[in-house]
């Protein structure tokens, strides 16, 4: 029993270090060295040259790197998938959570991140100052469609049928003297939004506060979600509007940007 469970272990730690050659090898990689040598490979692990053909052939059949005749070997086509998996892996969160908090300390706002699901929208995440304010929005809320300005954001960009039905489905509930209850008028207001790049709306969920929200996009262009401050309406007069609203426009250009890389 004992040799066997020699033998077992054995086995573990030699394919273990087979494994940690092999990450050795790909290690060996970087922006001053695309293309290594079984040489380099010998010297670099301190093998003979014929170990380290073996380890490089072993890293061939499997796509992880490509023999470049004469001058040696280059990364392979499985590489390249697995970052393209692992780009892929990175949530919408964590690619906007840094931009967010540059925008906190740009504008000095709290700073929301929302995505629609239908006829509703739900908040993502939210980044607070050291003056919270109390919202409607926090953190996992599913809100209306309709009312603020990171809604009427993700619904600017709809289609018209789309726009319909979702008018039908939330049939435009009220939440403030300011709400857009109206289907023609919100019509009229999410052409506007989409014409000028960016939705600016007070109190119209929460009663004296400003948003204003600016849409996300993927790599195909859809838009996907939304970046909006939500700041005491007194805290943004109108001569500060266009200020932060060209803050928060270029918060959706840098996480749009993010979000480009890494999903396409």
């Amino acid at each position: 029993m004992t040799g066997q469970r020699s033998a077992r272990s054995s086995g573990y730690r030699e394919r273990n270090s087979t494994a940690d050659r092999a990450l050795d090898i790909l290690q060996l990689f970087d922006d001053s060295r695309l293309v290594v040598t079984g040489q380099d490979v010998a010297d670099q692990l301190g093998v003979a040259r014929s170990t380290a053909y073996r380890y490089l052939q072993s890293l061939v059949s499997s796509g992880f790197i490509e023999e470049q005749r004469p001058a040696g070997y280059r990364l392979g086509p499985r590489v390249f998938e697995l970052a393209r998996l692992a780009r892929k892996g990175i949530g919408l969160s964590e690619i906007a959570r840094p931009v967010m908090r540059e925008l906190v300390e740009t504008v000095g706002e709290a700073v929301l991140l929302t995505r629609r699901a239908g006829a509703t929208v739900v908040c993502l995440e939210r980044e607070e100052t050291d003056h919270p304010v109390r919202l409607s929005y926090e953190r996992g809320h599913v809100l209306p469609i309709n009312a603020g300005a990171a809604a009427l954001v993700l619904l600017a960009w709809a289609s018209d049928a789309e726009i319909t039905d979702v008018i039908e489905q939330s049939g435009l509930p009220r939440f403030t003297g300011a709400t857009v209850t109206d289907a023609n008028v919100l019509r009229e207001r999410l052409a506007t939004i989409k014409a000028e790049g960016v939705a600016v709306t007070r109190g119209e969920l929460d009663a004296d506060v400003l948003g204003i929200a600016a849409p996300i996009r993927d790599s195909g262009d859809a838009v996907v979600a939304a970046v909006s401050i939500a700041a005491l309406s007194h805290r943004v007069p109108d001569e500060r509007v266009d200020e932060v609203a060209d803050a928060v426009r270029a918060a959706a250009t840098e996480i749009t940007n993010r979000l480009t890389v890494v999903t396409s």
